[in-house]
């Protein structure tokens, strides 16, 4: 047995914003999976896709930080901020081994992402030297053959139907959503007047 056998479940988004859809998937997995933690990563600005109603990665990571400030299990990473662009998951993966040799990494990710995964980046050996814990969404998803090992683990975690365009779009309109975002990330929005146009 290694001196640290805890693993860390890398969720990957651009959380724009981090809504309770997120946090109840994060709580699932270090609940009801092999997961001790969990680092949301903020993906960073496309510099090539430059997508109006996406807040600057700062103000993103911040509400992150905001969502989990009172929960150990979970870490605001912005890993990937300095990390040569466009942001390849396998590249991120070797430099947090670089940095956190004794840190054991797990992919969290949606079952629309498991069907694509053939399209990333040496996706082979994400599969063969990584656990990835996939979620399921609303739209059923065949599983392929290729993420049919024994190192993707398909869960049974909550299906949320909550999404960042959903809350956005609620915002720009004056709906309530206020239980739909933890409330320090609903008064820094309100405060900070985002997608308000």
């Amino acid at each position: 047995m290694t001196v640290n056998s805890k693993k860390t479940g890398l969720f990957f988004g651009s959380f724009n914003p981090i809504h309770i859809g997120h946090l109840v998937i994060a709580e699932y997995m270090v609940e009801f999976t092999e997961l001790d933690s969990i680092w949301f990563v903020v993906s960073p600005q496309n510099p090539l896709k430059q997508e109006n109603t996406l807040l600057p990665e700062r103000q993103r990571l911040q509400m992150v930080r905001l969502a989990i400030e009172y929960d150990s299990r979970f870490k605001a990473s912005n890993i990937e901020f300095n990390l040569p662009k466009p942001s390849y998951t396998i590249n991120t993966l070797s430099y947090l081994n670089e940095k956190y040799p004794k840190q054991k990494f797990a992919l969290i990710m949606g079952a629309d992402n498991i069907t694509t995964l053939h399209k990333w980046k040496n996706y082979e050996q994400l599969i063969n030297d990584y656990d990835i814990y996939v979620y399921p969404r609303k739209e059923s998803h065949v599983i392929p053959e290729y993420a049919k090992r024994a190192s993707v683990h398909l869960t049974e975690a909550p299906v949320m139907e909550i999404s960042s365009t959903f809350i956005r779009k609620a915002i720009k309109e004056k709906n309530g959503i206020k239980y739909m975002l933890p409330p320090s990330v609903d008064e820094y929005i309100k405060e900070m007047h985002f997608y308000e146009k």
